[in-house]
């Protein structure tokens, strides 16, 4: 058996006593109101009152405690987590050892020092941060494998009456109140048994006083001291102890003063034991004792509570931490990912020559740009059918021009892999489904759950041919037409009912019969009634000119056929690199291969015909080619006005 129970703030402790002492009946969620919860001298703070109720309830509980941490944002633009207070029972030497070892380790990525500033005044552990580190993500990886965050296993085990009991709230204070009544009684006991027996004694001396003479007198006749006593008791009625109490009285209590003080303390004496006795029959008083006691103690002793008590801990999870805000998410052809917020690129007019997306080496170029919320999930298929998945926040935040990270360090590929597809997902469920489109033509539709539980390495999304490669995915609802448009111009529609759903690591069937060395590259995934919304088909093709047209366009055609003229394509405009269901009153980014992004309306593309060449939609730098297009949400009204280099 072990006895664990967690220390409190005295103030809050007897404020709760001192209810239970005028309300016996009072419950435990009233003594609740007066005695928040655990107070611990390192201070902290207490994670959800769940485990407090229960161990008030019950006698035995869990609390779960966490460091007080701050994050503190230098000039210099780094991050730095202040921790301020720790745990109870944490030692702050081993806690900055274990923080150190998961650096050491790589554990933990992003903390580029850790310093030890505590002082006299207090606590003061300091974290640094690198630039393009997310400091929640990092502080609460920290709170989950350090002591940051520990747990208090509260055991209030007693022993009543010599037998062991785990003890509720109220309980512990009924028995604390109870022993308190005792300890005033038999206190209350003692001091009416010293004051009766001096008063007793004080008594022979008042009769000794009244009777100096003879008392005096008797002394001297009797022979010995023992028969002087016997002469005493016999002459004058006195006890034993009042007899030799007056055989061992000083002369100087003879004296006017001294016996005025013998009458005095003796008055004073009985009103005492007047009141002893009083206390004694009434248990009003005693009860009235142990309040003015506790008072007294509360007075003295009593502070401010120290631990804070907060939402759960789940309540404070790092994504509550984050705020929800769409994000620009470039990569690479040599795997560098960012995330940056929309609004750090301002819109141009059709024709700009685009501000800097990012800063490559001369070998490097942008190659996908996705935009979606900071708290999706996202879908990360790469060309070889293998899907891993992660969380938008957990991509570094970095400026237009910052190259961004590795995203081997953020997850797992092999070297021949590369990302062909981005979906962003909120939840996974059986309402939605996964279309994929391969470069060969192929296509397939699976569940959506069917993906909600990756591992480290991914897991299969499609089973490809040797020669064939992913390079789209899409969600659907299931009630969805399906356009495969190709790089030489060629484009299929077909309702999405024409597929079947297929397990996850099936291969597929064939959506489109393709002409010789052209290849599928671009899906797009819409509703029947599109063109009611006002949303036409864009298509960009690789020397920067673009035409819209409306869907009614592309006739529905069985699956697996040779399709239509989507784009007329010539040495002018290019072949096709991509394709977006845009509205009117949408943006949109255009990336080149060298790194610039422009950002316009789509109404700034004039509506052509299906066929048409289109027109210019980005002045290109000699060598260039675009490279990918990205649907945006406005988010301002600004209208770009000097296009910028």
């Amino acid at each position: 058996m072990a006895t664990n129970m967690a220390p409190h703030n005295l103030t809050e402790v007897v404020d709760g006593v001192v209810h239970l002492i005028e309300n016996p009946e009072a419950e435990i969620k009233d003594l609740m109101k007066f005695v928040k919860g655990p107070d611990f001298p390192t201070a902290g703070i207490i994670c959800g009152r769940e485990g407090i109720k229960e161990a008030y309830m019950t006698g035995r509980g869990k609390v779960v405690l966490r460091a007080r941490s701050s994050i503190e944002r230098q000039k210099n633009g780094k991050d730095f987590i202040i921790i301020s207070e720790i745990p109870y029972q944490v030692n702050k030497s081993n806690l900055v050892t274990a923080i150190a070892d998961l650096v050491q380790n790589k554990s933990v990525d992003g903390i580029t020092d850790i310093r030890d500033e505590s002082d006299k005044d207090g606590i003061r552990v300091v974290i640094e941060l690198r630039r393009d580190v997310e400091a929640q993500i990092v502080l609460n990886y920290l709170y989950k494998h350090t002591q940051l965050e520990t747990t208090f296993g509260i055991i209030n085990l007693a022993l009543v009456n010599n037998s062991p009991r785990v003890l509720n709230l109220k309980q512990l204070m009924a028995y604390f109140i109870d022993h308190r009544r005792i300890v005033v009684r038999k206190r209350t006991q003692f001091d009416l048994d010293k004051a009766l027996r001096r008063a007793h004694i004080l008594e022979g001396l008042r009769i000794a006083l009244k009777n100096i003479e003879d008392i005096i007198q008797t002394i001297r006749k009797a022979p010995s001291a023992p028969e002087a006593k016997v002469a005493l008791m016999k002459k004058f009625g006195l006890t034993e102890i009042q007899a030799q109490a007056i055989l061992e009285m000083q002369l100087q209590k003879l004296t006017g003063l001294e016996r005025d003080k013998i009458e005095s303390e003796y008055n004073e004496l009985l009103k005492a034991i007047d009141d002893y006795r009083a206390i004694l029959a009434d248990p009003k008083k005693v009860d009235a004792i142990i309040k003015k006691e506790l008072a007294d103690i509360r007075e003295k002793f009593g502070d401010e509570r120290r631990t804070e008590i907060a939402g759960k801990a789940e309540e404070i999870e790092m994504e509550d931490l984050i705020a929800e805000e769409d994000m620009a998410i470039t990569i690479t052809n040599t795997g560098y990912v960012k995330r940056t917020p929309v609004q750090a690129y301002r819109k141009q007019k059709r024709g700009g020559r685009g501000v800097t997306g990012m800063t490559t080496k001369e070998e490097d170029f942008v190659e996908r740009l996705f935009v979606a919320s900071s708290k999706d999930y996202l879908l990360i298929f790469s060309n070889k059918g293998i899907v891993r998945w992660l969380k938008v926040y957990e991509i570094p935040v970095a400026s237009r021009q910052a190259k961004g990270k590795a995203i081997v360090n953020l997850l797992s590929f092999s070297n021949d892999e590369a990302i062909s597809a981005i979906v962003a997902v909120k939840e996974f469920n059986d309402e939605q489904s996964l279309i994929m489109a391969t470069a060969k033509g192929t296509v397939k539709k699976t569940k959506l759950s069917a993906y909600s539980n990756p591992r480290k390495g991914g897991i299969i999304g499609i089973t490809l041919d040797k020669d064939d490669y992913l390079i789209g995915v899409a969600l659907s609802d299931g009630k969805q037409n399906v356009i495969l448009a190709t790089k030489q111009g060629k484009s299929l529609r077909f309702p999405e009912d024409q597929l079947r759903d297929l397990g996850r690591s099936a291969m597929g069937v064939r959506g489109i019969s393709l002409g010789k060395d052209d290849v599928v590259v671009g899906m797009i995934v819409f509703p029947p009634d599109v063109d009611k919304t006002g949303n036409t088909l864009l298509t960009c093709s690789s020397l920067g000119y673009a035409k819209r047209s409306v869907f009614e366009d592309y006739r529905i055609q069985s699956r697996g056929g040779k399709g239509i003229i989507n784009l007329k394509c010539t040495s002018k405009n290019g072949h096709v690199v991509g394709v977006l269901v845009v509205h009117d009153d949408d943006e949109m980014m255009t990336v080149t291969k060298q790194g610039t992004i422009i950002r316009c309306k789509p109404k700034d593309v004039r509506q052509t015909g299906r066929s048409a060449v289109g027109v210019r939609l980005v002045a290109l730098d000699s060598g260039d080619i675009v490279a990918s297009i990205a649907n945006v949400v406005a988010h301002d009204d600004e209208e770009g006005a000097e296009a910028e280099e």
